[in-house]
């Protein structure tokens, strides 16, 4: 007996949650896809802020021969200077970056792989 009340009060709030949780209206919503885009200034900035600027600053120190405290610096970096190929070398291999640190996680470099192949967008 007690399972056949049951079957119409799960129908009622069935009914009641679908109908209290629809809406129409699309000016709340919010845009996901920034979140999930790789920029030089949602993502890749903070990376090199945190682990490049010690020794790229706005004058380079310990031997680095440029600063890297722009986008346009850093995405010069990338595409003439080996940015990638510096930061993807295993640890304490010759001119593995950063130098004398700890090899960025493999999830950083990821992400700099991925902005550099979507267009180093800003």
């Amino acid at each position: 007996m007690k399972k056949i009340l049951y079957f119409p009060l799960l129908i009622s709030f069935g009914i009641v949650f679908v109908i209290g949780c629809t809406n129409d209206s699309s000016s709340d919503l919010i845009d996901i896809s920034q979140f999930d885009e790789i920029t030089y200034t949602n993502t890749i900035k903070s990376i090199i802020d945190n682990n490049c600027i010690p020794c790229h600053a706005t004058v380079p120190v310990n031997g680095a021969p440029m600063s890297l405290t722009t986008y346009e610096f850093v995405k010069n970096a990338v595409q003439t200077r080996g940015l990638l190929d510096r930061i993807s070398r295993a640890q304490g291999s010759p001119g593995m970056m950063p130098n004398g640190g700890t090899r960025l996680p493999q999830a950083k470099i990821d992400q700099i792989f991925e902005w550099a192949q979507n267009g180093l967008q800003e």
